[in-house]
């Protein structure tokens, strides 16, 4: 009876420690921002592809660089996304070590908790000349949902007035817009 509880418990301890050990991206990279405030990300395969894209190209060129395939903006602009970043890095063998090196770069953690992101993508690419891994991790959220518009003929909310007559005016001066 005590052996059968001790391989029980040895393969709980096996599988628990596997399971742990094999977290995704996403899962690290939520927990990450649970714990600083911020919502879960899930995989996205068009933000992976973007990644992967990315990664290859620097691998490719052997040269880490946010610019090799062109603009972040013109790479990221399949994905659709309100707001975006991206990190990049090399020599890591693990994703754990990639993202711990983020998280200690102030920059790199700053778009780890990119505010109302909720989708992620994660690739790594090695160089066949330096034998060098190299990381891009995409993150982006959707855009703000659009303002309610007041239909004609109805009353604008004061706190619309104030909003409309603050992004009219060209000059501001004594209260008076110009």
């Amino acid at each position: 009876m005590k052996s059968h509880f001790a391989i029980l418990l040895s393969l709980a301890l096996l599988f628990g420690g596997l399971a742990a050990a094999e977290a995704s991206p996403a899962e690290m990279i939520s927990g990450f921002r649970l714990k600083h405030g911020e919502g879960r990300v899930a995989i996205d395969a068009t933000l992976n592809r973007i990644a992967l894209e990315q990664a290859k190209a620097m691998a490719a060129r052997d040269k880490l660089d946010h610019d090799v395939l062109g603009s972040f903006g013109s790479r990221i602009a399949p994905s659709k996304a309100g707001r975006a970043a991206e990190n990049i890095a090399y020599g890591y063998d693990s994703f754990e070590k990639t993202l711990d090196q983020w998280i200690t770069s102030s920059e790199h953690r700053r778009n780890l908790l990119l505010s109302k992101a909720s989708r992620v993508g994660v690739a790594s690419a090695t160089s066949a000349t330096s034998h060098r891994t190299y990381w891009a991790m995409e993150i982006a959220g959707d855009y703000e949902p659009p303002r309610r518009l007041v239909a004609a003929g109805t009353k604008t909310p004061p706190a619309a007035k104030r909003k409309a007559s603050v992004q009219s005016c060209r000059v501001r001066l004594l209260g008076l817009c110009f």
